[in-house]
């Protein structure tokens, strides 16, 4: 009998570890006492514009499945429905074409996020290899490749993605191409900035005298350690993209149609605008406007958590 009982005695100890252990985990993901996650928490700006992007981010995933209208955000028109004015059916109205503006919002939210990820996606991987390659070998290496890196520099970000977007046509890939092309550099001189004072560290100089190849050292050693700050300016420059992607399209050159475009329907909605039918342009201008501003300010509170200095005055 007493060791059965103490059979059932360490079972229920046990099942309580296994309970706390589970607990510690999940509040492992919400940030502990002094880590970078527990200051952001602290910051109410940091929540409420976290809590914007994950609203963007939601809406964008369920978009099918947050609207009754998921025919008319895909671009299925209804002229019986014609420039109706928000109301109890139409939350926020219907376009020109009787299209629902809320379910045309919530599918265009799927164009910007695709954008905004595949351009820092990829203007990051170009920059942080350009950047790390360049800082690292120095010499006509670096040369070479700031050269270019400097020669992409020297148009305007927006005008150089629009004669790229007009080079390659009107789509969602070529969107991400065309902006992608004029980002990618400033995360390369970024890198190659943060490399630079890397490489003359200690445990980069072991590393190279214990015959570590130069890959591996790059790999290993030299790119995890200059990619917080490249992450702050990822975070910041999603908001920026999406302001540029809705211009590309406003002018044409971004998704062609059906496809649901906030830039689009800004470009569509203008011309009802002094008619009275404001809300087709209305709340697809808020809305980029609402998420830019969300991005930016994330990553002005990211920059803060990330520096010693002023993390302590998070409110």
């Amino acid at each position: 009998m007493a060791a059965r009982g103490r059979v059932r005695h360490f079972g229920c100890d046990a099942v309580r570890g296994g309970k706390r252990s589970a607990i510690q985990r999940w509040s492992g993901l919400l940030g502990t006492h002094g880590d970078a996650i527990w200051h952001y928490r602290r910051s109410r700006l940091g929540m409420v514009t976290a809590a914007v992007a994950l609203t963007f981010v939601v809406g964008a995933v369920f978009a099918p499945w947050l609207t009754p209208f998921a025919a008319a955000g895909r671009g299925v028109p209804d002229l019986s429905n014609r420039l109706r004015p928000p109301g109890a059916i139409h939350w926020l109205g219907t376009d020109e074409l009787g299209r629902d503006v809320l379910a045309r919002l919530l599918f265009g939210a799927r164009a910007s996020l695709v954008v905004a990820v595949g351009v820092v996606a990829l203007s990051v991987l170009v920059g942080v290899v350009v950047g790390a390659l360049s800082g690292y070998f120095g010499r006509w290496i670096d040369e070479v490749l700031m050269r270019i890196t400097d020669a992409f520099l020297a148009f305007p970000p927006l005008l150089l993605a629009v004669l790229v977007a007009a080079s390659l046509g009107a789509s969602l890939r070529n969107t991400v191409i065309a902006i992608s092309v004029s980002w990618w550099p400033w995360y390369a001189r970024q890198v190659r900035a943060q490399v630079l004072s890397l490489r003359t560290r200690p445990f980069i100089q072991a590393a190279q005298a214990i015959g570590a190849p130069s890959r591996r050292t790059i790999a290993v050693h030299i790119v995890p350690n200059v990619m917080a700050p490249v992450w702050v300016q990822a975070t910041a420059d999603i908001g920026a993209v999406v302001l540029t992607a809705a211009g590309l399209s406003f002018v044409g050159l971004g998704p062609r149609p059906p496809t649901a475009d906030w830039g689009v329907m800004i470009a569509d909605g203008r011309h009802y605008v002094l008619s009275g039918q404001w809300w087709i342009a209305g709340f697809a201008g808020l809305a980029v406007v609402v998420v830019a501003m969300a991005f930016n300010l994330i990553g002005d509170v990211m920059r803060d958590v990330a520096d010693p200095r002023t993390r302590g005055q998070l409110r």
